[in-house]
C-alpha cells in the first residue's frame, strides 16, 4: 500500500509499505478520507512533544473508512462497516486515569498513519474509541470527530455558559468549531478574530462579530462590544506565544482564558499578577480529549448539531500530500483538506 511517512521536520515521503496484518482484537480499515489538522502542520514544520512522535513516523490522525479485516475476538464490528476511530485511548490504570484525567493518560495507546491506503486499529482503540457511521454521514465529516472532541473538552473545562460573551483568537478549523460550540452552549455573543479574510467569511455563519486583526485591534473591538468589560471566556486557537499573550488582554474580571492552541516547545508568556489576583481571572490550558468526549463529538456531528461541511474546503489524492503541507495549508486560505487515498 501507499503510505505517507514523516522522517523529520519537512521530510515527508510517500512510500510503498506492507499492508499491516491484524492480530487479536484489531481491525484493518481501508481509509476513505483523512482530514488535515493544524497539529499535523505543526509536527511537519517544527516537530512535536517528545515521546509521541518517533521517526520515521506514520503520518495523519483524523480519518474514516471501511473495515476490510477483523481480528479474533472483536465483537460488534464486521467487514464492510463504515467506521471512524480515535487516535488514542487511555490505559485506565495509570495515576492520571485513576484521577479521571483520561486525556492525560501516562500509558496512552496512540494511532497515527491515516495518510495511507489502509490503517490498522489497535485493540484498545477498537474497544474504547470507535464509532460506526450512519448512512448519511460522509467519511470526511466523520473524520472531524477528533478535533471536535478536543474542542469539546476545552469548552467544558472553560465553562462556557448561557449569556456569556466569548472571544476567540483564530478563525481556523479549531476556532470555527469553538465558535459553533459556544453558541450551542448558550453564549449570547461570539467575537472571532483572524487576519485571513477567507476564514472570517466562513466564521460569519456562526459568529456575531468577526474582526480582521490586520485592519483592526482585537482588544479595542472586544472592549467596545462588551461596554469596556471584556469577554467572559477568551479562547486562543492559534498556538503562538504572542496570541496567548493577547488573549489575556481580552478577558473580563471573573472571566476565563483558555489557551487552547499548542505553542512551540520552550516558549513562555508573561502574566500580570494583578489580573489573576484582583481580577479573579482563571487561566487554563487543555489537551486532547477522553473517549467519552470523542463519542459526544461524533454524535454532535452525525446529528447535525455541529456543521463541519464548511470546514472541508478541498479534496486531493494521497499522491499530492507533500504539496498540501508545503503550499496549500501554509497559505491559510483552506481550512481542512480531505486526503482521499
Amino acid at each position: 500500500m501507499k503510505a505517507a511517512l514523516l522522517y523529520g521536520i519537512r521530510d515527508l515521503r510517500l512510500e510503498e509499505v506492507e499492508i499491516p496484518e491484524v492480530g487479536p482484537g484489531e481491525i484493518l480499515v481501508r481509509v476513505r478520507a483523512a482530514t488535515t489538522c493544524g497539529t499535523d502542520l505543526k509536527i511537519y514544520r517544527r516537530g512535536y512533544v517528545g515521546g509521541i512522535i518517533k521517526y520515521p513516523q506514520p503520518f495523519g490522525h483524523e480519518w474514516a473508512g471501511d473495515v476490510v479485516k477483523v481480528g479474533e475476538g472483536v465483537e460488534g464490528i464486521e467487514e464492510g462497516m463504515r467506521i471512524r476511530a480515535g487516535n488514542s485511548t487511555p490505559c485506565y490504570r495509570c495515576s492520571m486515569c485513576r484521577k479521571g484525567y483520561y486525556n492525560l493518560c501516562e500509558n496512552r495507546t496512540w494511532l497515527w498513519g491515516s495518510y495511507a491506503e489502509y490503517v490498522k486499529v489497535p485493540a484498545p482503540i477498537v474497544k474504547h474509541n470507535l464509532q460506526i457511521l450512519p448512512p448519511h454521514l460522509s467519511y470526511a465529516e466523520a473524520a472531524i470527530t477528533e478535533p471536535l472532541a478536543c474542542v469539546l473538552h476545552g469548552a467544558l473545562k472553560a465553562g462556557v455558559k448561557l449569556g456569556d460573551t466569548v472571544a476567540i483568537i483564530g478563525a481556523g478549523p479549531i476556532g470555527i468549531l469553538h465558535c459553533q460550540l459556544a453558541k450551542r452552549m448558550g453564549a449570547d455573543k461570539v467575537i472571532i478574530g483572524d487576519m485571513v479574510e477567507e476564514r472570517l467569511k466562513v466564521a460569519e455563519k456562526w459568529a456575531d462579530v468577526t474582526v480582521n486583526v490586520s485592519e483592526e485591534d482585537l482588544t479595542a473591538r472586544v472592549r467596545e462590544e462588551t461596554d469596556g468589560l471584556g469577554a467572559d471566556v477568551v479562547i486562543e486557537a492559534v498556538g503562538l506565544p504572542e496570541t496567548w499573550q493577547k488573549a489575556l488582554e481580552l478577558v473580563s474580571k471573573g472571566g476565563t482564558v483558555l489557551e487552547f492552541g499548542g505553542c512551540p516547545s520552550g516558549t513562555k508568556i508573561e502574566v500580570d499578577t494583578q489580573l489573576l489576583h484582583y481580577g479573579e481571572v482563571t487561566l487554563l490550558g487543555t489537551f486532547h480529549a477522553t473517549p467519552e468526549e470523542f463519542t459526544k463529538a461524533f454524535n454532535l456531528i452525525s446529528s447535525g448539531v455541529i456543521d463541519v461541511k464548511p470546514l472541508i474546503t478541498r479534496e486531493v489524492p494521497l499522491s499530492e500530500i507533500k504539496e498540501v503541507f508545503d503550499r496549500i495549508l501554509p497559505s491559510k486560505r483552506d481550512l481542512k483538506v480531505a486526503i482521499i487515498p
